[in-house]
């Protein structure tokens, strides 16, 4: 029996970004920053659960004024925006990078890391988590493109071996979907149910540690924002998505979400290229 929504008890959105809220072109339609914008002048809270990094997401927090607890890198951190002050974070053993490294040269597939929040890369401190890769390839410009992030270039192997790290946030395969399912495989087989695995984008195949979903960050989040499940709206297109639709007490899809995901979700709404977001929370909202 599907679940009946009522609006009138909803306080927050727990929003996914890529596929969902943004457009096929990973911008932010207008459409959809203008509502946002007007539920949270209304009290309604917007927060993001994405496997973004802070740095690629925040452009996107800034365009419509949301603050407070958020989810990121797939909940491996959360985050008090704007102030980026890290709530929790779940880093990803050093053995399971390394075997990432491995693993993607010997198959000639792109890899690549973020360090935690002011890991210093040659002497240098960044202001977010560092994201660094072997080498510039076609994959890294996309997904510099894709997010807005520069990545820092340095032999991986040897920045594993940095004195006192004690691990990275996630690492990702950028390849052909038609390979995830080898290196899920591989890595499940070298390391079990010591990390999560997930496809978050149709060539992104990220691996962080066990433990770390959208689901978890999210119950963190809510805790801080003194949300209970009945208050939330869990909105996502990708399978990363479905342990936060288990968090919140209603969930829905875009159109455009893979099957499992539609079919998982309480509500399927418009596609994300008619910017079918806005369309949805307008309807519900009144707006």
């Amino acid at each position: 029996m599907q679940k009946q929504l009522n609006s009138k008890t909803i306080k927050a959105l727990a929003l996914d970004l890529d596929g969902t809220a943004l457009l096929p072109d990973n911008t932010l339609g207008e459409r959809t920053a203008k509502c946002l914008r007007n539920l949270i002048s209304r009290g309604i809270q917007v927060i993001f659960c994405t496997g973004r990094a802070i740095e690629g997401a925040e452009r996107f927090r800034i365009a419509i004024g949301a603050e407070g607890p958020m989810v990121f890198f797939n909940g491996a951190e959360v985050a008090d925006m704007p102030s980026g002050e890290i709530i929790s974070a779940d880093l990803l053993d050093l053995d399971v990078v390394n075997f990432g490294i491995d693993l993607a040269r010997s198959m000639g597939v792109h890899y690549q890391i973020y360090l935690p929040a002011g890991t210093a890369v040659d002497g240098v401190k960044s202001k977010w988590e560092a994201l660094v890769v072997d080498k510039p390839t076609p994959e890294s410009e996309m997904y510099r493109n894709h997010t807005g992030i520069v990545p820092l270039v340095k032999d991986l192997k040897e920045l594993c071996a940095t004195p006192g790290l004690r691990g990275c946030v996630k690492v990702m395969f950028i390849t052909d979907p038609a390979r995830h399912d080898e290196i899920r495989q591989k890595t499940l087989d070298r390391f079990g149910s010591k990390v999560y695995v997930a496809r978050t984008f149709p060539t992104f195949l990220e691996i962080m540690n066990a433990g770390v979903s959208k689901g978890e960050g999210l119950k963190t989040a809510m805790k801080r924002r003194g949300l209970e499940a009945g208050e939330v709206i869990a909105l996502g297109d990708e399978e990363n998505d479905l342990l936060m639709f288990n968090v919140a007490g209603f969930s829905a899809a875009p159109a455009n979400a893979r099957e499992k995901v539609r079919a998982a979700a309480d509500l399927v709404f418009a596609s994300n290229a008619g910017e079918g977001l806005a369309v949805f929370l307008e309807d519900l909202f009144k707006i």
